[in-house]
């Protein structure tokens, strides 16, 4: 089997994994650190739900690779059919991986333990980051267009559901019993 060397691309994808841990979990704690700033909510999460938890992949997976293909994409030829679908890829594997993660270790074992949810978070962007990376390197690429039109509605539906979250067992706020943003001022 031939070895495949790791380009300045690979590189930025796999750099990504401990970068975007640390971003997230510091957004963890961005909302109540300035204020509960409805603003910041768009962006952090505002309550304990899972939903909002998600957030903590979804900012910042997009700006990653967003930014590094704008600063480096032409002079490292990368082609943006392919590295926008890796970053699809990505965002999609990391948004999935918590919810199923963490609804998966809560239910059968009937515990919720700190150190499993921030474990997770390093999971899903680990399996985010690695996922984009495979397809990137080998995919075919994807329509620029369309997935432009997908990060939108991922970036909408997380803004519009931080103040009108459907009344589902994803976006509660368990310890307070409500949903979205007026979980916190109540």
């Amino acid at each position: 089997m031939k070895k495949r060397t790791l380009n300045q691309p690979d590189r930025w994808i796999l750099w990504g994994i401990p970068f975007l841990f640390v971003i997230g979990s510091l957004l963890h704690f961005a909302f109540d650190f300035l204020g509960q700033n409805p603003v910041v909510g768009l962006f952090a999460p505002v309550n304990e739900s899972v939903w909002e938890h998600i957030k903590m992949v979804v900012w910042p997976t997009i700006l990653w690779w967003t930014v590094y293909y704008r600063i480096q994409g032409e002079r490292q030829g990368i082609l943006k059919d392919t590295w926008l679908c890796g970053a699809l890829a990505a965002l999609l594997v990391s948004m999935a991986a918590i919810p199923m993660l963490y609804y998966f270790y809560t239910s059968a074992f009937g515990v919720e333990i700190l150190w499993v949810d921030i474990l997770i978070l390093f999971l899903a962007i680990s399996a985010g980051q690695l996922w984009g990376l495979h397809v990137y390197r080998y995919g075919k690429g994807c329509d620029p267009a369309t997935v432009l039109v997908i990060f939108g509605i991922v970036t909408l539906l997380f803004m519009f559901f931080t103040f009108f979250p459907p009344h589902f067992p994803l976006f509660l706020d368990a310890p307070s019993g409500s949903y979205g943003i007026q979980a916190n001022f109540r």
